[in-house]
């Protein structure tokens, strides 16, 4: 009996218990495993991806509790008993988010190292504010690094997701994606 005090757990694996996706997954893992190595490694879900392990590139971003986190800094024990959801349970093929159905239109992915962390960022940013203006959406994303600078088309996405119209951002020096000055 711990008489009130904190859980201690370890140093031998444990038991644990997380709410992915809407499904109840079992397991025993070290208390020293990340978030993301149960997640790929126990719970075969892999959309959120270990790039960094640094929590600096958002790859590895997942909703706990519906707000970002980078799973690659978060112990697994931690997560249990409260939700998760990953850039698989936002969407599916044949039932896709609107936020993924923009990203799709505004070729808003492309290597896709970036995307599972960058689409689970902005469903949070969605979530919490359904119609941001450009500089929340800058600010909500800036976690998350994109290798192939598609910046002005995922916000653009997340823009038309939100139900607003996109913008086109001067990219160049002053000069517009047309090429014209601005």
């Amino acid at each position: 009996m711990n008489g009130g005090g904190p859980t201690i757990i370890g140093p031998l694996p444990a038991k644990t218990s997380l709410q992915v996706n809407g499904r109840q997954l079992d397991f025993v893992a070290e208390p020293a495993t990340t978030l993301l190595e149960a997640l790929r490694e126990q719970c075969d879900v892999t959309g959120p991806k270990e790039v960094c392990d640094r929590a600096a590139c958002g790859g590895c971003t997942v909703l706990l509790d519906e707000r970002p986190v980078a799973s690659c800094m978060m112990l697994a024990l931690d997560a249990t008993d409260r939700k998760i959801t990953t850039v698989e349970g936002i969407g599916s093929v044949d039932a896709p988010d609107p936020l993924q159905m923009a990203m799709a239109e505004f070729d808003a992915m492309q290597c896709g190292f970036c995307t599972p962390g960058v689409v689970t960022a902005a469903k949070a940013l969605l979530i919490q504010n359904p119609r941001p203006n450009l500089d929340e959406i800058r600010a909500a994303l800036s976690g998350n690094l994109c290798r192939c600078g598609t910046y002005p088309n995922i916000f653009n996405a997340v823009l038309v997701a939100s139900g607003q119209e996109p913008v086109e951002e001067p990219t160049d020096r002053g000069r517009s994606a047309s090429g014209e000055r601005a």
